[in-house]
């Protein structure tokens, strides 16, 4: 093969993956690693922060010897990673002094208590757009320098320093201690408006200042990486649910896509305008290119989608492989009136429900296995309208067409559901790797292999599209049904459960 290409890392939870992609933004390779997922404790979730990079530079050089390619091929390398992991590492041995504590990890329950304890879930909310949660980097870091053997004056002296997973890789690459804006917007120290780390928000999480890394652009570059990749210039970083948002070239105002994975996530672009949410969801920053104003995001998680077939596949036993919801589901013409609510540990947004335990409402001597699995199906996408009113409503503005991606958009019927029960069109891109995509978007266009992003919008190209075909009444109906199953799950658990 010969031209020039792009090189991007996906640095996932269970996974890395390299992608390379033509000017065209076509895929023309890609390798992948698993790594291993550590459980010392019930609800502690841990990573070895140099199996990740040893994965990470094993599959750049497979990506490129598949295709006989050369560093010297690639123009830039963007990355793409999981949000809120976190790692510390000394700045003079380059190793990490602890595990990388994964978002999925809850240890910092009494950190995150204690703090709310002063104000509350949105104590910091006005600042940071996010609850305070288990889920973010700030109170990780307050855990790892209280429980490891000199780490808070190591890190009081710069000498040991934090990084969420793009910040790892960065310096491990270039050695400069750099984040982007969308990163540091997860970690609840950084400002929203300043876009820089705020000393109260260090103060309250007993963070020191100099173990943070400089905050950059999204697209910017950061600098030349070493061996095995010398001279490869790194010239993007954003967390891996704003990198789709990128590559899906949502760039202006209003444009919206949703991801559907194990979980899904549904982000809105907001454009220069910082939106504070009113209704259940995270402000978050969307993107920043060098040299231009941040850009933010509406954003809406779903913890339960793709996790609902995978429960009735292994749990059920109802089908032995996710691909067969499908046909199972298309034996019956509706669910018969069946919803389920997938609260397997609470309601995420926009409802923020720990309290909430699954349901399946609306059960007669009617239903079949059929509508079981349709009412499985039908759930992803009454918890997409419920996400989508909240943004609606957030934004003061109307989605005019939802851009989806992910494992979950193979299943046609799925995505028929979804425009019918949202009432607008629902696109699928040709290339459905829209994190990688929107990784080597971002550091092409840093040095300058894209121009501009009209450009990218010009490689954008729709595979197939589905059109709202439901009676607006009929959608209403049912749409009342679901919220009255949802109400059924509140409450199940009570303060005194284990």
């Amino acid at each position: 093969m010969t031209g020039a290409y792009v090189a991007s890392i996906d640095q996932g939870t269970a996974s890395s993956r390299c992608m390379l992609f033509d000017e065209r933004g076509r895929l023309v390779s890609m390798a992948q690693k698993e790594h291993r997922q550590l459980f010392p404790r019930p609800g502690w979730v841990e990573q070895d922060g140099e199996e990740i990079l040893g994965n990470v530079l094993e599959v750049v050089c497979d990506a490129l010897d598949k295709t006989g390619l050369k560093v010297a091929d690639l123009v830039a390398l963007g990355i793409a990673n999981q949000r809120e992991t976190t790692l510390v590492w000394d700045r003079h041995s380059g190793r990490p002094i602890y595990n990388a504590i994964s978002w999925q990890d809850t240890r910092t329950d009494k950190i995150v208590n204690l703090l709310a304890g002063e104000g509350g879930k949105d104590r910091f909310r006005a600042k940071t757009g996010l609850p305070l949660t288990t889920y973010f980097s700030g109170p990780k870091i307050q855990w790892i320098l209280d429980h490891v053997e000199g780490a808070r004056a190591g890190a009081e002296r710069g000498d040991v320093l934090f990084g969420t997973m793009d910040t790892w890789l960065i310096w491990k690459l270039t050695g400069r201690h750099v984040t982007d804006v969308t990163n540091a917007s997860r970690t609840m120290l950084m400002d929203l408006r300043s876009l820089e780390w705020d000393d109260e928000l260090l103060d309250a999480m007993r963070v020191p200042r100099a173990m943070l890394p400089e905050i950059h652009a999204s697209s910017e570059l950061y600098g030349e990486a070493s061996e095995p990749l010398r001279g490869l210039p790194v010239a993007a970083a954003l967390g891996d649910q704003q990198a789709a948002l990128f590559g899906q070239t949502c760039f202006a105002a209003g444009e919206g896509k949703c991801t559907y994975g194990t979980g899904s996530f549904l982000l809105l672009n907001t454009g220069p305008r910082l939106v504070e949410s009113t209704h259940g969801l995270l402000t978050t920053v969307g993107c920043r290119i060098a040299g231009e104003p941040a850009t933010y995001a509406l954003e809406g998680s779903i913890a339960v989608t793709g996790a609902l077939v995978q429960w009735l596949r292994d749990k059920l036993g109802l089908i032995s492989s996710a691909a067969e919801i499908e046909t199972l589901a298309r034996t019956v013409e509706d669910s018969g009136g069946v919803y389920v609510v997938p609260a397997f540990s609470g309601l995420f947004a926009p409802h923020w429900r720990s309290d909430a335990r699954g349901v399946i409402a609306g059960l007669t001597g009617y239903t079949t296995k059929g509508h079981l699995a349709r009412a499985v199906l039908e759930a992803t996408a009454w918890q997409t309208r419920e996400v989508l009113e909240a943004m609606n409503s957030d934004s003061g503005a109307v989605l005019q067409v939802l851009k989806a991606d992910g494992g979950m958009t193979a299943d046609n019927l799925m995505m028929q559901l979804l425009a019918d029960f949202i009432g607008v069109p629902v696109v699928r891109p040709i290339v459905a790797e829209t994190v990688s995509l929107g990784a080597a978007y971002a550091a092409g266009l840093a040095v300058g292999f894209w121009p501009n992003v009209e450009s990218l919008r010009a490689n954008w190209h729709k595979a197939a599209e589905w059109l709202p075909k439901l009676d607006p009444e009929d959608r209403e109906r049912r749409f009342r049904k679901w919220k009255k199953a949802v109400a059924r799950t509140l409450e199940w658990v009570d303060a005194d459960d284990d």
